[in-house]
């Protein structure tokens, strides 16, 4: 067995669990439709989720779809459109604009279908009443560099949409409207996921402005103002305008982590699952995690080896350097400087949506000689962290992971095969 490509396997079963065609077909919603069917979706994984739909719903369908650029599929009736994200751009503020405008003309007859999943936050980037979409861009780079959460992203996000937080919910009323979604957000709340554009919102005004000055941001001064100023608040539970919303959540990371596991366990080993909801900052998650694989090579807890701990969640980046990279690569770099080389340990972190922060790469991998390696090539593991350069060290040393866009997006995805001593 090669370490590296069994791991990286892990990675493929895991992604291969969450694809659409595996999870849509069985909550499709019944047919008995008299008026239009509408199709409306956001997120990396949304349009692969509009293909599914087409090759299982006879009759027909409209619809208006926003992707990530590169994440399109062809489909015959519903429109594709591809969008900035993270930060988002005119393309997706058009896009939500039409299917807001779409959603406004449906009546009690009609049936609306929403597809959503992880990135879907950026790419719905209609501004509220008063913002422009240059400050939301603003906001949106300094949340992700500052180490916010995904839920206090999203948060803020909700506040300054006129189409998250239950907003495209409200606006399909009276219609019958069924959201499928693919979690990608730690806790699997469907009101974060791609910041609920069809689920009641409980967060408030005051919840986001409790953000900026968590992680002292006091600009965009527009944005500031606009929460301050309360005037709309989003959807809340018990809204009447969402009594005909069905919400229902398809696939999760932990579905997908329990698929790794399976292939572990038919593999001869044991899988030990540390939680699909791992959050904070990735180089301190590393920490955590190199000391649970020394002690199971070590002590034989919680476990004997041969083991492979998996893990899913969302760590984050605090970036004060000027390299590049994401939580998953900066994860595996921490982890290469805790492990120093340690015998009998192999690593892979990945993001099951293909891509790490804004690179090519969905993570990297590491094998006891990667640290050894690295010096003879010059690199100082502790200078590319310190400049949050993660994805520059990886990739000279050749360890990048980079699957390209999968079509799917359950969250992070780490695993660590932890050998016998003896053996290693």
């Amino acid at each position: 067995m090669n370490p590296s490509i069994f791991l990286n396997s892990l990675f493929e079963v895991a992604v291969a669990k969450a694809q659409p065609k595996q999870c849509i077909p069985q909550f499709l919603p019944e047919t008995r439709i008299t008026g239009r069917r509408v199709v409306f979706g956001a997120g990396k994984a949304s349009a692969a989720m509009a293909q599914v739909v087409e090759q299982h719903l006879t009759g027909a369908l409209e619809g208006l779809i926003v992707t990530r650029y590169g994440h399109a599929v062809p489909c015959q009736q519903i429109e594709i459109v591809e969008a900035g994200h993270p930060v988002p751009d005119n393309n997706g503020m058009e896009a939500s604009s039409r299917m807001l405008k779409t959603a406004e003309g449906l009546t009690q007859h009609d049936l609306a279908l929403c597809l959503i999943s992880g990135g879907g936050s950026s790419l719905l980037s209609l501004p509220a009443s008063g913002l422009s979409l240059e400050d939301k861009q603003k906001i949106t780079t300094v949340l992700l560099k500052c180490g916010a959460t995904i839920h206090e992203i999203n948060c803020v996000r909700k506040h300054l949409s006129a189409i998250k937080g239950g907003r495209l919910a409200a606006a399909c009323a009276p219609a019958k409207l069924v959201t499928l979604a693919i979690s990608d957000v730690v806790g699997d709340d469907l009101a974060v996921i791609a910041s609920g554009p069809t689920v009641a919102d409980p967060t408030t005004f005051a919840d986001a402005l409790a953000v900026l000055k968590k992680y002292n941001i006091s600009k965009p001064i527009s944005v500031k103002e606009h929460l301050e100023k309360a005037a709309v608040e989003t959807p809340k539970p018990g809204d009447l305008r969402l009594k005909n919303v069905e919400n229902h959540l398809i696939a999760t990371p932990q579905q997908s982590l329990e698929a790794a596991a399976q292939a572990v366990r038919e593999a001869g080993m044991t899988p030990v699952i540390l939680g699909d909801s791992i959050e904070g900052e990735a180089r301190e998650a590393a920490k955590e995690h190199a000391a649970i694989a020394r002690q199971i090579q070590e002590n034989g807890q919680p476990v004997s080896a041969p083991a492979v701990l998996l893990s899913g969640g969302e760590t984050s980046v605090t970036v004060r350097g000027s390299g590049a990279g994401g939580p998953n690569t900066e994860f595996m770099l921490s982890l290469l400087l805790e492990l120093q080389g340690q015998a009998g340990i192999w690593a892979i972190a990945c993001d099951t949506d293909g891509i790490d922060g804004t690179e090519e790469n969905a993570g990297a991998v590491i094998a006891p000689e990667s640290f050894e390696r690295s010096e003879n090539l010059g690199l100082n593991p502790s200078s590319f962290l310190a400049n949050n350069d993660s994805y520059n060290f990886f990739s000279v040393l050749g360890n990048l992971i980079s699957p390209g866009p999968t079509l799917t997006n359950v969250n992070d995805f780490r695993a660590i095969l932890v050998m016998p001593v003896e053996s290693a």
